[in-house]
This record gives structure tokens, sequence and C-alpha cells, in this order.
């Protein structure tokens, strides 16, 4: 049973693990606070970028010899091989920790097992403290290794009688200036943002971020079937970021000769794109978490490949009775058969309304 001292310090280690979203993919995110035998704060740290020191490294070297016979909190289970970097769970034991607590078992075949030697090496060893809070934190790496493709939130904004657009095409802008800093946050936090052909047509979006410091830029992803949509000289080809655009295989070279980067995939059966295969790729590129931002055709591609996470949907105090819906045909034809979401946020931005939910069948 954890003490509140317990769930004091995993809940420091959660908040020292956010401050890694959308900069240590393909890794998770992972916080660590180390407390001295007395139970007196001594140090703590965050994995910071794939590579690098893991949370519990740069812990240790806070506390020095501080560690000694202290109580190491740690999000995820220390990790038990050598990668880029050591393995955690050794390091904890020669550091002389003599309790570890951690909050979520690590489902990577190739890591798990370190609570094993923390025993071995006869570290007492506690687990599953704040195990929710810690697991949604690192939703989308952990989701990425459960299912082998990237977590996928589906972004969209729309009125309140749920149009992204006017009947003439305008779109800019329905919600508000708040709301769309707030998807630069979002854009911040994963590793691609993924639009469609009618998205790159109508908009020219740009898809890097702005306005959040320290930042790295994501992956930007064109699926243009067709290769017809992403003409020479559009925003998205610029040198903010890297930009793939995602074609269909039997797509002539020619037709993607002005392209720095394009990936072949395979067509749906009912056409576009199959959505497992980009999300395959995706995922071999290291690609754990992706930002669906639109239209509505991908959107209801990827929802009706079961393929949609969470959903975070902006909608503005606004009305237009016509125009284009936020989701186009997700294979749904029933009531019967309808995604149920659970909401698990509703958030005033400036005059807008944030909602963000999850399927039920997550």
């Amino acid at each position: 049973m954890a003490d509140q001292a317990d769930i004091t310090a995993m809940r420091r280690a959660i908040a020292l693990a956010a401050r890694g979203l959308g900069s240590t993919s393909p890794n998770p995110v992972v916080g660590c606070v180390v407390l001295d035998a007395s139970g007196q704060p001594a140090g703590e740290g965050s994995h910071q970028r794939a590579g690098g020191p893991h949370a519990e490294i740069h812990a240790l070297r806070a506390a020095g010899d501080r560690a000694r016979g202290g109580t190491a909190y740690v999000t995820l289970e220390p990790c038990n091989h050598t990668g880029r970097t050591g393995p955690c769970a050794q390091a904890l034991v020669e550091a002389g920790i003599r309790r570890v607590v951690y909050a979520v078992g690590d489902p990577n075949p190739q890591a798990t097992g370190g609570a094993d030697t923390l025993r071995a090496a006869g570290v007492e060893v506690a687990s599953g403290v704040l195990a929710e809070e810690a697991e949604e934190g690192n939703i989308a790496w952990l989701t990425s290794v459960r299912l082998g493709r990237p977590y996928v939130l589906w972004k969209y904004a729309a009125t309140l009688d749920g149009r992204i657009a006017a009947a003439d095409g305008t779109s800019r802008w329905i919600t508000s200036a708040e709301s769309r800093a707030d998807v630069h946050r979002l854009r911040a936090e994963a590793d691609a943002v993924v639009v469609g052909s009618g998205t790159a047509r109508a908009d020219d979006p740009h898809l890097a971020v702005r306005g959040v410091e320290g930042a790295q830029q994501p992956l930007r992803v064109v699926v243009d079937t067709e290769a017809s949509a992403v003409k020479p000289g559009a925003r998205v080809l610029d040198d903010a970021a890297r930009t793939v655009v995602a074609v269909a295989e039997d797509v002539l070279p020619e037709d993607t000769a002005h392209l720095p980067e394009t990936w072949r995939i395979s067509r749906a059966p009912g056409g576009g794109l199959a959505i497992p295969a980009l999300l395959a790729a995706l995922h071999r590129q290291g690609v754990r978490s992706v930002l669906l931002e639109g239209g509505p055709t991908l959107a209801g591609a990827f929802v009706a490949a079961g393929a949609v996470d969470r959903v975070v949907g902006y909608l503005a105090p606004v009305l237009l009775g016509a125009g284009p819906h936020a989701l186009a045909d997700a294979g749904i034809t029933t009531i019967t058969d309808a995604l149920r979401l659970d909401v698990t946020e509703t958030v005033r931005i400036g005059p807008d309304l944030r909602i963000t939910a999850t399927p039920k069948e997550r």
C-alpha cells in the first residue's frame, strides 16, 4: 500500500516526465525522483532526448552520495538492457538505492525485467503507484509498443453545428487565436502532423510549430494519393521541418519529381491509401505519436480503420448551417455501430470550448 510520501514523490516524477513530450521519441517520457535515507528530496530528473541519459541517471547524478540507502520513484519500470545508454536497473543498484517504486511496467520486451534485476540484487521493489496517471502521461509510447503503430490524436476545429468551413469553402478563422495557439502546443508534443490532399489544396498549410519555445519540429506528412495536391512552392515544402508526401505505390515517378521525399503506400480497397500501411511506415521511421489535423475524408478513413486513440475538438460559438462537416464517411451506417466516446475533459479556450474524448473501446 502506497503512503502519502510515495504518492507525493510519484506525482512529482509524473510532472517531470511531461517535460519530455515531443523530444524523447522514439523513447518514452520518464521522470524520476530520489529521496535520501531519511525521506528528504535528494535528486530528480527526466528523460530529455533519445540517446541521452535516462531519467534515473539524471536523478542519481543530482543526488550523488545521498542516493545510498534512499528510494527512487520512477514513472516507468527501470530498463534492463544496454542500448545507447546502460541499464538503469543496474545503475540504481550500483548507487546503493534501497527501494524502487515504479508506476507502470515496461511492455517493451527488449527492456523489461528491470524489477527482477533489482529484486535479485536485494532492492525492495513496489509497483503500480499512480499507474493510471503515469500511463496517461506516457500513452503515446505505450500505445506504440503495445499495438505496433503510432498513437493517433485527431484534432479538428468546427462551429457548434459541426461545420469546418462555410459553403464557399472559406474556413479562416472559425476558432479563436487562443485555440490556434493551443493547437501549436499539440503539434509540439507530436512526432508527426498528418493532413490529407483536400486540406493541402484548400489551405496550403504550413504544419510547423510556432510560438512554442524550444519545440522540436514534427515530421510533416501530406497524404496525397495521386500526387496532385502538393504543388511546387507549397508552404509545407519549405525548410522549416522535414516533409513527406505519402502517395499511392503505383503513382508514376515523374509525378513526384518535384517532391523532396515521398513514401509509396498501398491503396485501400475503397480508395485512398491503406491507413494501416501508412501507420506502419510512420512507425518504422520512429514516429510514436501522430497529430491528425485534417480533413474530414482522411479523418473518416482513420476512424474506419480503428486508428483514432483520442479526439480533441475545438468548438467555436458560431453557426453556419451549410458547409463540410468535421467527419466524412467512417464506415458507420447505423446508430448501433456508432463510435462511442468517453469525454475526459472540457476546457474554455478563449471564446471556444475544447472537448477531449477517447473511444470507449480503447
